[in-house]
């Protein structure tokens, strides 16, 4: 086994969801998911494909209606995007591991903000590539950037920037001026950016449809790819279906790759995205009003608690917070489990900068599951 594999670090997140394993008792906010299931259009749309027997192969970058669907989706949020830019992808996880494979070399150094998901990091080393943290900083129990440190680490040897914004798991979201500044910092060190916009539409700012997005900046023809995902923001988290914005040029390549992974995306999976997207208009404004109420009921509450530290989060579904004295999450965490029956993702699953905070999904259909989990973190606290 090559080393870089065996050295990769086991889920810590799946760590502790399994010492609750099989406990009808516990309140579960580990994984980062809603507990709703996929609204019917998509299921019956899946459903009807499979009934006409569609279960063959399809075009590697994606069934033409869909990418022509995705293309019109991104183009209403942002500068319009041409459909030879869209390749649909077996899962927003793919998306960017195909957008790894494109760019790195064996030896190659990536900078990434931290702390993020650790598949972001951990897919350039498995290529073999060398990654450079950036890790957010703390202000008020708010990760920010230092955006002049993260200038610093991008030189000419940088061969990719990764980010992921909103952030999972701090819920930080770079502005239009930091993605202004990045991008012309990037085209003078002719570093690509690869950003992991996946929670865009997890946006709670009065005004915009989304969170600021580098396709609002660049050219087509610059060294940017975004991936995205169906999982989010139409819960799809199952279905495994994604899609990646390329530059001009690039789909063919791109094509290849797909070819190389998984060959193409289900066609059935395909056909419930494309009934997802055709109700996005209602469906998603929908689910981040419904979110941002979860995050209302929960913030503020987490905030209370004596030893706490959270700030409201702009974006995505994560409440990220601290306790006071709990500097080793995963054994908080199992703690938590064990004894309250509440279960969170440890932050030392995120990064080393992470170490000491604990990760809330605070997607729910019933916020009162919320509260009851603040009630059983405060008797955990009282012990």
């Amino acid at each position: 086994m090559r080393s870089a594999i065996a050295s990769l670090p086991a889920s810590k997140i799946r760590e502790v969801a399994n010492a609750g394993l099989g406990r009808r008792d516990v309140l579960a906010f580990w994984f980062g998911e809603s507990d709703e299931v996929t609204p019917s259009p998509a299921r019956e749309a899946a459903i009807a494909s499979l009934q006409a027997g569609e279960t063959f192969y399809s075009h590697n970058l994606g069934l033409p209606a869909l990418r022509e669907a995705l293309s019109a989706y991104m183009g209403g949020l942002h500068r319009p995007v041409d459909v030879e830019r869209i390749a649909v992808t077996s899962s927003g996880v793919s998306a960017l591991m195909i957008a790894n494979q494109l760019l790195l070399e064996p030896g190659d150094e990536v900078v990434a903000v931290a702390p993020v998901w650790p598949n972001v990091t951990a897919q350039p080393v498995i290529l073999g590539a060398q990654v450079k943290r950036v890790s957010l900083g703390v202000r008020d129990g708010a990760w920010v950037l230092d955006l002049q440190r993260l200038l610093d680490a991008i030189t000419p040897r940088t061969r990719a920037v990764i980010l992921n914004a909103p952030n999972n798991p701090t819920g930080w979201t770079l502005t239009r001026e930091e993605q202004q500044s990045l991008l012309d910092h990037c085209r003078q060190t002719g570093t690509w950016i690869v950003a992991d916009e996946v929670y865009e539409r997890l946006f709670f700012e009065p005004g915009p449809r989304a969170a600021p997005s580098f396709l609002d900046l660049a050219e087509p023809a610059e060294r940017l790819i975004v991936a995205h995902s169906f999982s989010k923001s139409f819960l799809m988290t199952g279905w495994r279906l994604g899609w990646l914005v390329l530059p001009t040029g690039f789909s063919g390549e791109v094509a290849k790759l797909i070819e190389f992974n998984t060959s193409c995306a289900p066609v059935f999976v395909q056909k419930g995205g494309l009934a997802a997207l055709a109700q996005a208009d209602e469906a998603v404004p929908a689910l981040v009003g419904r979110l941002q109420a979860c995050r209302d009921a929960l913030v503020p509450r987490l905030a209370s608690l004596p030893g706490v530290t959270v700030a409201l989060p702009r974006g995505g579904m994560y409440a990220f917070f601290r306790v006071e004295g709990e500097d080793d999450s995963l054994a908080f965490a199992k703690r938590l489990v064990e004894r309250h029956g509440l279960g969170l993702a440890p932050g030392a699953a995120f990064g080393d900068e992470a170490e000491g905070w604990l990760r809330w999904c605070f997607a729910a259909r019933d916020p009162s599951r919320l509260v009851q989990g603040v009630a059983r973190l405060a008797d955990a606290l009282r012990l």
